[in-house]
């Protein structure tokens, strides 16, 4: 099976260095991106001016190689690579749920990202809490260790 997937534009943030990074959208509520769309994409942005958040998908482009078992920023234990979100993955892709702010032509303002500068943008999809949003009944190891992610920082484990 053939299978290909390209880079729709490419996401600018403050973070030129994944160590000291924020792990996690909450961890970045107010740190302001870009988006700058492949012109060819332009179009597709019409009516996403209306929703107040998106979903990207984006390429772990930095990561390299993948372990099944990994130690999580937010853990002492080691844990099965699907069972976190390590960016170094068979499929390196990643996602993040941000506010936009606004749309200027190929050009999408913004915040609560927490990528590195230059990550390559795969999809762009809006956010609708009736579609999106689920009641959650278990998130497993992480039940103790979720409000880690508003402080924890990134370190070069997983570069």
């Amino acid at each position: 099976m053939k299978f290909s997937i390209s880079p729709i534009g490419i996401i600018h943030t403050p973070f030129d260095d994944l160590e000291g990074m924020p792990i996690q959208p909450s961890g970045a509520a107010q740190i302001q991106g870009t988006i700058v769309m492949d012109k060819e994409y332009e179009q597709g942005l019409n009516d996403l001016e209306g929703f107040s958040h998106i979903i990207l998908l984006y390429h772990f482009h930095r990561s390299k190689g993948y372990d099944l078992i990994v130690k999580p920023f937010m853990d002492d234990h080691k844990r099965g690579l699907f069972s976190t979100r390590a960016p170094r993955r068979p499929n390196p892709i990643g996602l993040s749920i941000v506010q936009l702010i606004k749309i200027e032509a190929n050009l999408l303002t913004i915040k609560g990202i927490d990528v590195v500068n230059g990550t390559p943008l795969i999809d762009i999809k809006p956010y609708v809490p009736k579609f999106d949003t689920k009641e959650v009944t278990a998130v497993g190891w992480l039940e103790n260790n979720q409000e880690k992610s508003t402080f924890f920082k990134s370190d070069d484990r997983f570069i």
